[in-house]
């Protein structure tokens, strides 16, 4: 009998930031909790295709993903986190099926609302080295060894 092994997952976020260098950021439905837009991969879908349709879904904003900024594993979920900065091409923000609100937040706003494990994936994006690399637990980041 086949066991089955784990498996990791791919998802995709974009960080979107607006002309005040403010972030945005969704209250996702399922659980309250504040996060940038962006969810899992389809497997017949690109990363980018499916950072587009991601962000698209949560905010009704079309966007381009200019670079990524992150990459971060969740390593209770075993989902490995890419992070995209974007920039909006058209549409407006707005409450979606999975989003019930949206707000535009600064840095030190995101640092208060946000968890760790989340906040960092948007300020990373402030920072123009290499992409970060991080591990978390879902909540707080785990230190690099």
């Amino acid at each position: 009998m086949d066991e089955e092994q784990p498996r990791h997952f791919v998802s995709v976020a974009g960080a979107i930031m607006d002309d005040h260098d403010r972030f945005l950021v969704i209250r996702r439905r399922d659980n309250g909790h504040w996060e940038l837009p962006g969810g899992i991969l389809e497997l017949q879908e690109s990363i980018h295709e499916g950072l587009v349709r991601e962000v698209k879904e949560e905010t009704g904003l079309l966007v381009e993903p200019l670079a990524q900024s992150g990459i971060y594993k969740n390593m209770k979920r075993g989902i490995v986190a890419l992070v995209f900065r974007c920039r909006v091409i058209e549409g407006q923000a707005r409450p979606t099926a999975e989003a019930s609100e949206f707000r535009w937040m600064t840095p030190t706003e995101v640092r208060d609302f946000l968890d760790e494990a989340y906040a960092c994936r948007l300020l990373d994006t402030l920072d123009d080295s290499p992409p970060a690399i991080r591990s978390h637990d879902g909540v707080r980041l785990i230190p690099n060894r």
